[in-house]
């Protein structure tokens, strides 16, 4: 590493308890061992942090939310039925399920199109998670210069200790999330109990020891690998990027050539660049990769590295922006450090993906405001297609499906319209429980005198279902269409 001793006291110390420079020089890491990242505070920290809590505060405490009752997210396979917020969903509303996932992989698309990998910089469970573990790495073994001493240290007290606390809590982490998971799809007050007593079902306690265990080996084991051998996402971003992307970027042309220099000292005088070669921006990287050598697939995007560069600018009096965000094509031409390039909105991709998005978006939000309270279905009975009972009358049987996609009670009536002389018998009222779907079978007969006029017909008829107006509430009506089948 360069000369340093004319670096602020701060500075230096951060840059001599950090080893050598370059990747291959790191410690540890030309060895094959694990990536020990420093921690570090910044603006990009803040707003990583801030993205932990809000996605975790959701994901935790979501399960414990109770509507009219019920778990105000809940995935009911028994019963196939899917609640969310007062509202059911039965496997025919899959459609929704296939909206809302190409409305958020176009999401993804225009993110990485205005700001690269800024979703696995920030919000990316994998990057979530490491985040969490790695806070709790650095609370039982200390920063990064005490990890690499108890990395070469033998095996002891102290050693067992510290490494032994640790993995128990990232086990325990990973049990609470498993535990969590599974309380979307069994309701977390009765889940909680059963695995105290030790009575949870067989297919419960799978999912909630392999999710346990696969947050375990991702966030706590695995890390940065996840990210550069298998995720995907980091292969065809580049696919989705262009010169107008913003990135994190280190620039060249203000940073080289690296030296040290006295605090206070104009990089120029000296011929040098602003980069004083510390590495700190190479330690405090979750990947380990070296931002200096330019755009890596490897980059989350996470500014971690601007947070440590500009710390150090700051201890040098020097502008901050050494290692910013920036597009490609601004960096080329020197933009400012505060450049944002988002007056490059006006890209055919950008345009593309923001139009279908809206209208993925739209058509969400309208299928969703008209979605059916009720539901009627129609299936005729195929075993007889139609018979003459007794003055000539003419009956066709039917099955018909109810359903009520809601978490409230309702009392329905049925009836049938579409020619003259209809009537429909065995049709009583009928209560629909919550989120309840039930199969009545009736008979549609039609008069004598209709029934000759059209023999040989199929003519067409109509089910309504009709519930009782709820207090202060239009009523509730669904309808159907079929066809009843004339004999010659």
């Amino acid at each position: 590493m360069s000369d340093l001793s004319h670096l602020p006291a701060q500075t230096l110390h951060l840059a001599r308890s950090a080893g050598p420079g370059l990747p291959p020089e790191i410690p540890g890491l030309a060895e094959g061992l694990r990536i020990q990242a420093r921690s570090v505070r910044g603006a990009f920290t803040h707003w990583r942090w801030a993205f932990v809590w809000a996605t975790q505060l959701l994901f935790y405490g979501l399960p414990w939310v109770t509507w009219e009752g019920l778990p105000a997210v809940w995935f009911d396979l028994d019963a196939r039925r899917f609640h969310l917020l007062g509202a059911v969903l039965f496997p025919q509303d899959l459609i929704y399920l296939t909206g809302l996932l190409v409305f958020s992989a176009l999401l993804l698309f225009l993110a990485t199109t205005l700001a690269g990998r800024v979703w696995c910089g920030f919000s990316c469970p994998q990057t979530v998670y490491t985040e969490i573990f790695q806070w709790v790495e650095h609370h039982a073994e200390g920063d990064r210069q005490a990890r690499l001493r108890l990395d070469a240290a033998a095996w002891g007290p102290r050693k067992l200790l510290r490494r032994g606390g640790k993995h128990m809590v990232w086990a325990l982490i990973g049990l609470w999330t498993g535990i969590t998971l599974v309380g979307y799809f069994t309701p977390i007050r009765s889940l909680l109990p059963a695995v105290a007593q030790g009575t949870l079902g067989p297919w419960e306690a799978f999912w909630v020891l392999f999710y346990g265990a696969a947050t375990y080996l991702h966030a706590g084991v695995l890390r940065e690998k996840v990210c550069q051998h298998m995720c995907p996402y980091g292969r065809f971003q580049a696919a989705l990027m262009d010169r107008d992307t913003l990135i994190v970027a280190y620039d060249s042309r203000r940073g080289e050539p690296r030296g040290s220099r006295p605090r206070g000292t104009d990089a120029r005088v000296l011929n040098q660049g602003a980069c004083v070669d510390c590495t700190l921006c190479v330690q405090v990287c979750p990947v380990g990769i070296d931002i200096r050598q330019g755009l890596q697939a490897a980059c989350i995007a996470c500014g971690a590295c601007i947070d440590a560069c500009n710390r150090v600018m700051d201890q040098l009096k020097a502008p901050r922006g050494l290692i910013r965000l920036s597009t490609p094509r601004g960096l080329e031409a020197g933009a400012d450090p505060q450049a944002r390039g988002w007056q490059s909105l006006a890209r055919p991709r950008v345009w593309l993906y923001g139009s279908l998005l809206s209208l993925v978006g739209l058509a969400l939000v309208v299928g969703w405001l008209q979605r059916p309270t009720l539901r009627l279905n129609a299936m005729r009975d195929r075993s007889v297609m139609a018979r003459q009972v007794g003055q000539g009358e003419v009956e066709n049987l039917y099955r018909l499906q109810l359903m009520n996609a809601s978490g409230q009670p309702h009392r329905v009536a049925l009836r049938v319209s579409g020619a003259e002389g209809l009537s429909l018998l065995d049709a009583e009222p009928v209560l629909l429980a919550p989120a309840g779907a039930q199969t009545v079978s009736v008979r549609v007969r039609m008069a004598s005198a209709p029934a000759q006029s059209l023999a040989g017909q199929i003519v067409p008829i109509r089910f309504e279902l009709q519930a009782q107006p709820e207090q202060g509430g239009a009523a509730l009506h669904a309808d159907t269409a079929s066809t009843l089948v004339l004999p010659r």
